[in-house]
């Protein structure tokens, strides 16, 4: 990886911990991949955009209903707890 790659990851880790008022170093817990019979949604304000079938990242578990996860683009967002299956 350049230079130049890890100063954009490091500003887009930045951004996150901002808009998500995340605290602390961010850490995988685990992975899960988007139910394939789920219907695609595109992301919003803090939701993730889902593809069928998509790895996800899963940064924190926040409550019943959603997970923040991050994609293989390094995109951050909330995901539906009902859309995502176990690896």
């Amino acid at each position: 990886m350049t230079l130049k790659d890890c100063k954009k990851e490091e500003k887009m880790d930045r951004e996150f911990q901002k808009k998500f008022k995340f605290e602390g170093s961010i850490n995988v817990l685990t992975q899960m991949m988007v139910d394939p019979a789920a219907t695609e949604k595109r992301g919003g304000a803090k939701n993730l955009p889902l593809r069928r079938g998509e790895i996800l990242d899963v940064i924190q578990f926040t409550n019943q209903e959603q997970i923040l996860c991050r994609n293989s683009q390094r995109r951050y967002g909330y995901v539906p707890r009902a859309v995502m299956l176990p690896l």
